[in-house]
């Protein structure tokens, strides 16, 4: 496989277009231009207290009344009824409340002085190392920055070198802007002698705190240069006389909550990570050390699709969307992935951070975001970074159980929509009625087996997905009420999507939402498929479950109830939840219902490509259902769409077409490429299901699916289709190819797989 480099030949003038390099919980956002290099440092728990966890409403003392309004035909009322009643016990409901946000914890400014006249200028971040390079030629010589964040030693590392002395001044200082809520701020620079600077740090101070909230954060930063002289000038800057190298290692610490040791202290100390060293590193070490390690992950999955990997970014992205940018995104994606990914899963904004109010508060958000950004963890062999998932679903467990009984007076596990540094479920209006979408646990349980059956590990399954699935279930089994002798939800919620006949009034209370009931019943059917000890409990609730309908549209119902019809107008399509996995037999072989899936699918692209400027995860939604049905059209008008709207210069991908830094489709646009590549079902491994007409050659490895089946290589041209497969059990499978590349006709080898074997299987296509 050839490099994976993104080189840019523009400035970035502002963080959200910077470079980012970070190793989970450190990241670090390179910017600037020759005059000033800019460095905006962050940390993965960084999360600004500033709305205290309330109690959730207590609105399980008025279920009968809202499901009874919603039977009714009255939504509206039962949502406002929700404000209503939780103002009533609690005001501080009278404001949408929000997640706390997700800050940058400081600046390092490099501001040089005298003639800053020069050519050549180059970015560049090399994803199979995490390094950052920013360099440019003046008269004297050339000036080059690197940058990495170290994962096995946990810092920030910069070496800034010229061929010609330079001066410079640093500062370390608050990030741009106002926070929400006041943060004290100190801070000191002080010279060393002999080529050292002791110190320069940032200690914040938080004012506004509660029992379990961080306290404060502090940066520190060490410096040692190579030429000249260093002073502090009377306003605080650290000022670098004729030097041609300075070295800088800094490392951003959150603040001890309920006097406990510092969290990161103490994960640092468990893993023998060092404090900040006195004597000069060798900065060389530090990034063979972790380029070792960041690039035994990022190395594992490789893309092959053209050979124009030497072309810059800009090139790239000023073309329709081609192989070569494909190739491209996917590198960019995994890579933002793995850097974002620590003891925490990657938050929407990854792990990076430059202001004190980002968009949505930078949070996890399960009805969506959070699932799209995890979406490639596994296909592409790095099924270790949804651990930190499943990490912080048991952190708030006792919350997820105090949702389930104040709001629905059940036992069990709620989750809310949005959370950071809680997950109580405190967020939630009339028109925006969160306390009916109850999806939340079912969709997270999908995602603890997707690990396991990736991964195959018993003692998880045991321990970790199985007592999940259990206490999800116990809080689906209560809150089913029957209606006509068939079980039904109500109140339920089709994420931030209005039934057509409650559209304009922008109503989205409804009585069961398809997604919902898609993964409650995936849910029974997996304990019982799993011989759990209560299989027939669980058999005799999915006996009386509705299943999936056809509109009167003909297309897959997004709701299963009368007079709740389809409305395509919008940029979710979680109805179609049941494809984005292992896909649900019904969808794919049930002709109808598959029928009605594909003209949902085609339905919502028709929207994209007249109305589509937002939230880009909702064309990984409907690029994986595509791909799932084998729709190679489809599946590419979503990825061409995703590849050709969504991405900046620096490859971070924004929420919206041009605006909000967000990094959700850094997982899902991998996700969808292997979908396209690769489709694995129970005793079947469908070779390039969806392959566009324009990708007539490439070749992608590391690819692992289910079961314990691995992709190894898979290769492929006009006339012939080869892959090597690995199992870490001996099963039999059949393997299909497409004929041509039409993929009408698909060619079938039956083959068997060793355990820890591999084994080879070429297709010859007609014609060769």
């Amino acid at each position: 496989m050839g490099t994976a480099v993104n080189v840019s030949r523009q400035y970035a003038g502002d963080w959200e277009h910077a470079f980012i390099t970070g190793n989970g919980r450190q990241g670090v956002l390179c910017y600037g231009d020759p005059s000033e290099l800019l460095l905006t440092l962050s940390h993965e728990r960084l999360f600004l207290p500033v709305d205290e966890p309330l109690e959730a409403p207590n609105t399980g003392r008025i279920l009968p009344r809202l499901r009874e309004l919603c039977h009714a035909g009255r939504y509206q009322d039962a949502a406002d009824a929700v404000v209503r009643h939780a103002i009533a016990d609690e005001r501080r409901y009278r404001e949408l409340r929000q997640a706390d946000p997700f800050i940058g914890a400081a600046t390092l400014a490099i501001a040089f002085a005298g003639p800053t006249a020069h050519h050549k200028w180059r970015r560049s971040v090399d994803f199979a190392t995490g390094l950052v390079e920013q360099s440019w030629s003046t008269a004297a010589g050339t000036v080059r920055q690197e940058v990495f964040a170290s994962r096995p030693h946990d810092l920030a590392v910069q070496r800034l070198r010229s061929e010609a002395p330079l001066t410079a001044s640093l500062r370390l200082t608050p990030i741009t802007g106002t926070p929400p809520v006041p943060i004290e701020y100190a801070s000191q620079a002080c010279p060393g002698d002999g080529g050292a600077v002791a110190g320069v740090e940032l200690p914040a101070r938080f004012t506004r705190t509660w029992p379990g909230s961080l306290t404060g954060y502090r940066v520190r930063c060490r410096l040692w240069w190579r030429g000249g002289t260093a002073i502090v000038d009377p306003d605080g800057a650290l000022i670098l006389a004729g030097f041609n190298e300075v070295v800088m290692l800094c490392r951003t610490d959150v603040a001890p909550h309920d006097g406990a040791a510092d969290e990161a202290a103490a994960e640092n100390a468990a893993a023998g990570r060092a404090d900040l060293p006195d004597g000069p590193p060798d900065v060389d070490d530090l990034l063979r050390a972790h380029a070792a390690e960041h690039g035994e992950l990022f190395n594992r999955c490789r893309l092959e699709l053209d050979d124009r990997q030497g072309a810059t970014t800009e090139e790239l992205l000023a073309e329709p969307p081609g192989p070569g940018l494909v190739q491209r995104l996917f590198d960019a994606g995994r890579y933002a992935v793995i850097s974002a990914s620590g003891t925490l899963p990657p938050n929407l904004q990854g792990v990076w951070s430059g202001t004190y109010t980002p968009a949505w508060r930078g949070g996890y958000t399960l009805d969506g975001n959070l699932p799209a950004v995890l979406a490639g963890a596994a296909c592409t062999g790095t099924p270790e970074l949804l651990l930190s998932l499943f990490d912080l679903l048991d952190r708030y467990r006792a919350d997820f159980r105090h949702n389930a009984e104040r709001i629905y007076a059940a036992p069990g596990l709620l989750l809310p929509p949005h959370l950071t540094t809680h997950g109580r479920h405190n967020h939630f209006g009339p028109r925006w009625c969160l306390t009916f979408w109850t999806g939340g646990a079912a969709w997270m349980a999908r995602i603890y087996m997707e690990y396991w059956r990736h991964t195959g590990d018993p003692a998880f399954l045991r321990d970790r997905a199985l007592p999940f699935l259990r206490e999800a279930a116990e809080f689906y089994a209560s809150v089913l009420d029957e209606r006509d002798g068939v079980l039904c939800l109500a109140p339920s919620y089709s994420p931030e999507n209005s039934p057509l006949e409650l559209a304009e009034a922008g109503t989205q209370a409804s009585v069961n939402a398809t997604m919902e009931i898609a993964g409650i019943r995936w849910l029974f059917r997996t304990l019982i498929e799993l011989g759990d000890a209560q299989s027939q409990r669980w058999q005799g609730l999915l006996a009386r479950m509705p299943t999936y309908q056809v509109d009167r549209d003909g297309m897959l119902a997004e709701w299963l109830w009368p007079g709740l019809s389809n409305n395509h107008a919008h940029r979710h399509a979680s109805h179609l939840f049941g494809l984005w996995y292992d896909a649900d037999p019904e969808l794919l072989d049930h002709p109808g219902l598959r029928e009605a899936a594909v003209a949902a699918i085609r339905a919502r692209l028709a929207w994209w490509r007249t109305n589509g400027d937002e939230m880009a995860y909702g064309l990984v939604q409907l690029g994986l259902a595509a791909a799932a049905l084998g729709l190679a059209d489809e599946a590419w008008q979503a990825l061409a769409q995703l590849a050709g709207r969504y991405w900046r210069a620096n490859l971070v991908p924004t929420h919206n077409v041009g605006e909000i830094f967000n990094i959700d489709i850094c997982g899902g646009l991998p996700a969808l490429v292997v979908a396209m590549l690769v489709r694995g079902r129970p005793g079947r491994v469908d070779l390039l299901p969806a392959l566009p007409a324009t990708w007539s050659r490439g070749a992608i490895r590391g690819v692992l699916l289910r079961d314990g089946i691995s992709i190894r290589s898979l290769t492929w041209t006009p006339y012939s289709v080869a892959v090597e497969l690995s199992s870490a059990r001996t099963q039999r499978l059949e393997v299909t190819a497409p004929a041509d590349s039409t993929a009408g006709v698909r060619m079938t080898r039956t083959v068997t797989l060793p355990a820890g074997g591999l084994l080879p299987v070429t297709f010859d296509r007609p014609g060769r």
